[in-house]
């Protein structure tokens, strides 16, 4: 054989197996990143920095909590369980690099997350083609229903938090019940924001009510610096409410300049579960008075009414010392869902959690509140219906969830008091 064909040889089997390391890059894992003789490993992708850092450092020590306890009674197949946390920073972009980072450098089976529904959007597609099960405990978007409708998600994808649709029903029945009948909005500009101002404004209007700026509905850039425009554009027309739908960072600054510009005076605030925080009356700041300028304000969130939430509650109490934030319940639940499911299947693969997901949620078996006695049962080869902090966490066809919504209000002191629960059925 000549020297140049021995060397054309050489090149041509380099570019043969380049091509297959690009075809297996670009098609994702073909081998889940763990097997059943690996420990379960499990990713988190909260916002533990930017515009929802609140509600993000709020949940951040749930999943620690959750696999501190498993591991003690155990773990899950036989080994502890592995817990890799990244900050999304409330960023799609930023929450595409860290699930990346999380599918192909940590190589989880599983992820509690995102938090943003436009972060889980950017970060769903990463985990669909690694075959790694997320489930987000608050991203509420309706489009996620929409998309797993079409089968985009392959089964990878659930939420332990209702969508969106339901929340802005009870938002726009609870201004009407409050005798609110003009009303306009403003939202950020985001998946999250934009389908909750729309089905607001369809249910309001069903409702009898008028939504003053319907036609041009304010939305807003996170990254607006001065939110004087977008103030003055939403209390045109003097509302007798205005829903807004905000993250804590920037929504404290679009109120505050409402106040400053003399807009909020005898306005009934609507605010949604991206600020109920006890700090996001101390972020948008007090009155001249002194008061908090948003004291009185009323909204709604997704609540918890589950069967395990007073042991979360105790258990929180003793570990924190503080009473469980939103959003816990439902953090604590997608947590144990996917260890219960590994365990179910056998495996700690994220197809065969995919499989079992459904199954330990909401299928046959004994009724388990704790986390470790469902997995005391599923060893024994039993099976079981897991009954969540946050409700009953039984996982539809589509990756949802019904459940319950908080209604409440902002306080003289600044801090939330829930006045009362709706439900969230289908």
């Amino acid at each position: 054989m000549t020297h140049q064909k021995s060397k054309f040889i050489l090149d041509f089997q380099k570019a043969v197996a380049l091509a297959g390391i690009a075809l297996l890059g670009a098609c994702g894992r073909s081998d889940p990143n763990s097997s059943s003789d690996e420990g379960l490993k499990i990713g988190t992708l909260f916002p533990v920095t930017g515009d929802l850092a609140p509600m993000g450092q709020l949940i951040a020590p749930t999943l620690p909590l959750l696999v501190d306890r498993v591991n003690r009674c155990g773990g899950a197949n036989g080994k502890p369980v592995e817990l890799v946390s990244a900050d999304d920073e409330t960023d799609p972009n930023k929450g595409n690099a860290a699930m990346t980072k999380l599918a192909e450098v940590d190589r989880v089976s599983a992820v509690v997350g995102g938090f943003a529904s436009s972060v889980s959007q950017a970060a769903v597609d990463i985990a669909v083609r690694n075959k790694i099960m997320m489930v987000s405990p608050a991203s509420t978007s309706s489009i996620f229903t929409e998309r797993a409708k079409k089968g985009d998600f392959k089964g990878f994808w659930a939420r332990t938090a209702p969508s969106d649709t339901y929340q802005a029903r009870a938002l726009a029945k609870l201004a009407r019940d409050k005798g609110l009948k003009r009303v306009s909005t403003v939202a950020i500009n985001n998946d999250y924001g934009v389908e909750f101002e729309k089905a607001f404004v369809a249910t309001f209007k069903q409702l009898g009510g008028i939504v003053v700026n319907e036609q041009k509905p304010t939305r807003y850039d996170p990254r607006t610096v001065s939110f004087n425009t977008e103030a003055a554009a939403t209390f045109k027309g003097k509302p007798d409410g205005v829903a807004a739908v905000l993250y804590a960072e920037s929504g404290s600054l679009f109120l505050k300049a409402a106040y400053e510009m003399g807009l909020t005076q005898n306005v009934q605030l609507l605010l949604a579960d991206g600020v109920k925080s006890d700090d996001f009356a101390r972020q948008v700041g007090k009155t001249t008075a002194g008061r908090f300028i948003i004291e009185g304000a009323i909204g709604t969130a997704p609540g918890a009414d589950g069967k395990a939430l007073n042991a979360l509650t105790q258990l929180w109490k003793t570990k924190n010392n503080t009473l469980p934030g939103a959003y816990v319940p439902q953090t604590w639940d997608a947590g144990a869902l996917l260890i219960l499911a590994a365990q179910a299947a056998k495996s700690n693969t994220g197809e065969a959690i995919s499989k079992e997901l459904r199954n330990v949620s909401g299928g046959p078996g004994e009724e388990v509140t704790d986390v470790c006695q469902g997995l005391a049962l599923l060893k024994a080869g039993k099976k079981i219906n897991y009954q969540g902090a946050s409700g009953n966490v039984d996982i539809d066809e589509n990756g949802d969830v019904s459940g319950t919504y908080d209604v409440w209000k902002v306080g003289s002191d600044g801090k939330i008091e829930v006045t009362d629960k709706v439900s969230a059925a289908k």
